[in-house]
This record gives C-alpha cells, structure tokens and sequence, in this order.
C-alpha cells in the first residue's frame, strides 16, 4: 500500500459510503408489512394452566406449554384447578417440556389440537399415544420452530431423573418468556440469557421437590428451589416471575420445599425480583 497518506481514500467518507449502503440494503429487505411499516404489534396474553401449563394467546393463534386436563396424573395431591384447553383461538400448537406424565398429558394434547396443529417436543423423545391430527415436530436444541405467529426455540435443562427435557423460548407479540418445565439448577443460564434475554415474564419451578421413587434416594431437589428459581430469573434478565409447578401435598414419595411461595417472595425481595403468583385460569398482567 502507498505510504503517503494523501494517497489513501478518506476513511471517513468510506465509512458514510459503506453505512449507506448497508441501510439502503436493510431497507430494500423490509416486506412492505413489516412491524416497522404497520404499527404495534398484536398483544399477547398468558394463563397459567394447571400444574405447570400455560396458554399464550395471541388474536388469531394459541400456544399451549406443558398442559394439563388429566386428574389422574396427581389425584387429589394437587389442588390445581384443571384449566380446559380446547377454546384454542385461531392457529393452535402445543409444546411440551419433556414427556413425564404431568407435563404431557396426551388427554390435553387431543383436546388442544382437536382441530388439528403441531405438537414440538424435544429431539430423542416420542411422547405417546399421539393425538390424531396433531403433526409430530421432534426439535434439536437452539434450533426455533416457526408455529405460525409464534417463534418456539427449545434450550437446554436438567431433568431429576437424567431424562431428556428442554425449556422453551417463546417470542410472539412483541413480546418474550420463558417456561422451563421442571428443571433443576444447571449451567446454562448464563448462556440463554445472553442470547435471548431479557425476558418479560419467566415461568419456572419453584418447589424443589425431592423425590424417592428412585434408589438409593439422593435426599436432594430434583426441582429448582425457590431461592434457585430467583436466581435463575436474575440471570435471565426476567422483568417478572410467574412461580409455576408447586402444589402437591400429602405425597410420600414427593415432597415439596416447605412454604415454597413464601421463600419465594422472600429470595426475590432481597434480589429485587418482580413476583407475580397467579392462580390457574388466571391471565398475567405485564408490567408496564
């Protein structure tokens, strides 16, 4: 290259030269119905389900996550109220976390896709039976799956038991949450709150159950701990908590952390997390 510096083309006007031919690229990019052209984005709207199920209506489409209508799954140890699930609005798709019987509940599955839709479920697994007319979606780790106006990207987490079970990623409306099942604490945090967050609400476990079906019994949580489930959301950049998967009494073998709501409020008050304990049936109200 010439040394003499008169010689060398202004870095400033290469540097507008190459900016403006980048933003006119973007712009030709953009469909003429694009959010940027047509306004607000359509609201999106979520209800806890029973258990660990939630529904995320948008206007014209439904996502259901890890529902549940079957009272057989934990008999009367659960004093959820069973939300009905097949008033899916529009488009409907379910996803499942991982394929226990309380988070796929084959009974809710056919009755969310009743019309027909997808089932996404975590690559390696094959939950069944499966509902006629649902279209099968096994799906890879970080790899998102379009379902109509919803974008659903599965990422990693930690079964009790060492089975295969993933989070979900949902981006609709404008907005972003995360579910994650029945996960206990891992390592991944980290990572999908960099790539993804922050997330306007985050629904996870809170019970930190320990479980004794399995020998010999480990006498640890098999489940995030409230004081894990905060932590979890402070690194996931949540604006708001939603304590999901808490509520089983009675049960021998599965026991729940003692007052999980109320060591839940308490680990968030000292990490200045939003909590938002809402009822099955009920919808969350977005902080503004």
């Amino acid at each position: 290259m010439n040394g003499d510096p008169e010689a060398r083309p202004p870095m400033e006007g290469r540097r507008r030269f190459l900016a403006g031919c980048v933003g006119a690229s973007a712009a030709a990019l953009l469909p003429s119905g694009s959010l940027l052209a047509s306004g607000p984005a359509p609201m999106l709207r979520v209800q806890r389900l029973a258990w660990a199920g939630i529904r995320l209506q948008l206007p014209q489409a439904t996502l259901f996550i890890d529902p549940l209508v079957n009272p057989d799954a934990w008999g009367t140890a659960l004093g959820d109220r069973l939300v009905p699930v097949d008033d899916g609005v529009g488009e409907t798709s379910v996803l499942i976390t991982h394929t226990h019987s309380d988070h796929f509940d084959a009974h809710a599955v056919a009755d969310a896709l009743g019309r027909g839709g997808v089932l996404a479920y975590p690559a390696g697994t094959q939950p069944l039976p499966m509902p006629a007319g649902a279209r099968a979606r096994p799906s890879a780790l970080w790899e998102p799956q379009l379902l109509g106006d919803f974008t659903a990207t599965p990422v990693p987490a930690s079964d009790g038991y060492g089975d295969t079970q993933v989070s979900w990623v949902v981006a609709a409306g404008g907005r972003r949450i995360f579910h994650g099942g029945d996960t206990l604490w891992h390592g991944h945090w980290w990572r999908i709150g960099r790539q993804f967050g922050p997330f306007d609400a985050v629904f996870l476990p809170i019970n930190g159950a320990r479980f004794g079906w399995r020998q010999p019994v480990s006498g640890q949580p098999g489940v995030l701990t409230p004081e894990q489930a905060v932590a979890a959301a402070t690194i996931l950049g949540a604006r708001t908590l939603v304590p999901i998967h808490y509520g089983i009494t009675g049960m021998k073998e599965y026991v729940e952390a003692d007052d999980a709501p109320g060591r839940l409020r308490e680990a968030a008050h000292e990490r200045s997390m939003d909590v938002q304990q809402v009822a099955p049936g009920d919808w969350v109200a977005w902080r503004p």
